[in-house]
């Protein structure tokens, strides 16, 4: 551990390197191997400490947060991932949903509130629902909500089905969205790149060369996109490590990463059979590796409906910088995979004591990381 502690300091010529203007420290890429001494490393404090070295470069005393809430239009599904706990056969299914365009709209009005400047929009691959449905949606969407709320909407692995049941190019696609007022894309469908893995995870959706072509497309389109990762199921730390990397690589291609989120398996209420989900150590080693290796990666995003308050609080010290929004009440992915936020919502106070227990300022940001002030 400490040789590699050590080297990321080092005051010479090295690969990718940056030097802060502030505190004159400076750091060295590291490799797949250096990130693997790292998270084999017992010595937690050291390595929160390089975490937090590499965050105050990039962000300063900042815990960023927004204002949003989540459209969920429909959880009926074609695909059979056995790690989803949302996923639903048919529309008819105990627990399935299925929005028609009105009921979409109705639940954002609803769910606005002033102030709001992000909608997120994420489901299933529904397999009665065409093009001009999701055109349609975002139509909607817009027409209803004020400007100044962005529209995040729809996974790679949702577009890659979109344009293939339209048998239109992904481009075409993009463009469409685009027009229509989509800005950015989360980052979901990840999962986890490793052929291996995917196999048995996930074996009949995108895999890690379409996603991250579709990413790459959306790049150079003007789309500000996330990325993911799910951990604690099936995939080694090698494994983490090459995902990493790789959305590394189109990091340095494209630049249009904004944040990282590393998503935490969980275990209820799925097909995968994993009895024991990712401990705290677990979590928040990955937190730090997760900082230290995507040096080109603004953001690490602590997703808090995903890993609850507490835990996300922890992850503040090893690397992560952003707290996600407040939500609303309005996402059930997690819920139903046995988070314990089964009705995930922060209010502002609330993010303002979760950073500034660890020593951080929660500032209000829009979509695009630019601070909003407070009248």
């Amino acid at each position: 551990m400490y040789c590699v502690f050590f080297c990321l300091f080092e005051y010479n010529t090295l690969p990718r390197e940056y030097m802060s203007t502030q505190t004159d420290i400076r750091f060295k890429r590291v490799t797949g191997e250096e990130a693997l001494e790292l998270y084999q490393s017992n010595d937690l404090n050291s390595l929160s400490e390089l975490a937090l070295k590499i965050r105050r470069e990039k962000n300063g005393n900042y815990v960023w947060y927004n204002k949003n809430f989540h459209l969920e239009p429909s959880n009926v599904c074609i695909h059979r991932c056995k790690f989803c706990s949302y996923r639903r056969e048919q529309d008819n299914a105990p627990g399935a949903w299925n929005m028609t365009l009105e009921e979409a709209t109705d639940y954002c009005i609803d769910k606005y509130k002033p102030d709001i400047t992000e909608i997120h929009i994420v489901g299933s691959v529904h397999p009665l629902r065409d093009i001009n449905y999701y055109y349609n949606l975002i139509e909607h969407i817009r027409r209803n909500l004020p400007e100044t709320v962005t529209i995040k909407a729809f996974t790679a692995v949702e577009l890659d089905d979109m344009a293939k049941k339209a048998s239109i190019p992904i481009e075409e696609l993009l463009i469409q969205l685009q027009n229509r007022g989509v800005k950015i894309l989360p980052g979901g469908g990840a999962e986890i790149f490793s052929q291996r893995v995917r196999k048995i995870i996930c074996p009949d959706k995108a895999d890690a060369t379409r996603w991250l072509q579709i990413h790459e497309k959306a790049h150079k389109l003007g789309f500000r996109t996330n990325s993911t990762m799910l951990f604690g199921q099936l995939e080694t730390r090698e494994e983490r490590i090459e995902h990493m990397i790789m959305l590394r690589d189109l990091q340095d291609k494209t630049g249009g990463f904004d944040a990282f989120i590393p998503l935490l398996y969980k275990k209820a209420n799925n097909n995968l059979g994993i009895n024991k989900e990712a401990d705290i150590t677990e979590i928040l080693k990955t937190f730090a590796i997760s900082r230290i290796v995507l040096d080109n990666i603004p953001h690490i995003k602590a997703y808090w409906p995903m890993l609850g308050k507490e835990t996300s609080q922890l992850t503040l010290l090893y690397g992560a910088d952003d707290i996600d929004g407040t939500i609303n009440d309005s996402t059930k992915i997690y819920s139903m995979a046995g988070s314990r936020e089964q009705n995930p919502s922060l209010t502002v106070d609330e993010i303002e004591k979760l950073a500034g227990e660890c020593g951080f300022n929660a500032v209000e940001r829009d979509s695009f990381y630019n601070i909003i002030s407070k009248k």
